[in-house]
């Protein structure tokens, strides 16, 4: 039987690739689906090993609390420091994206408050 442990939907490559070698380490069979090529599937980390699911699982647990805190630190000394990314940054690299998201915010909110304009 196959046991998926890691959708990589949205997994950053450094992540996938901390992740590998963590199984490695602790000599865990996995083997990998690649994407699909029209994004119906994202691929993931699979083992066919039953007795190895909840070693993994457990790891992959302690391995995403522990990098879900670095990242965090490195943020917090980043916003610190000065050097997080902020709105004004975003605009200057990419203004029509910006503007995009926000012409597509300010629709969700009058599409939402309608109802509540026309009967006023």
């Amino acid at each position: 039987m196959r046991f998926q442990l890691l959708n990589l939907r949205n997994v950053p490559e450094d992540e996938a690739d901390e992740i590998r070698a963590l199984f490695a380490e602790h000599s865990i069979e996995i083997y990998e689906t690649e994407p699909n090529r029209w994004g119906i599937s994202a691929g993931g980390i699979w083992t066919r090993n039953e007795a190895q699911v909840a070693q993994a699982r457990q790891l992959l647990a302690d391995y995403q609390q522990q990098r879900s805190e670095r990242v965090r630190a490195e943020y917090a000394t980043a916003r610190r420091d000065g050097t997080a990314p902020t709105l004004l940054q975003s605009w200057r690299r990419q203004p029509l994206r910006v503007l995009v998201i926000l012409v597509a915010i300010a629709s969700v909110i009058v599409l939402s408050l309608w109802p509540f304009l026309l009967a006023g």
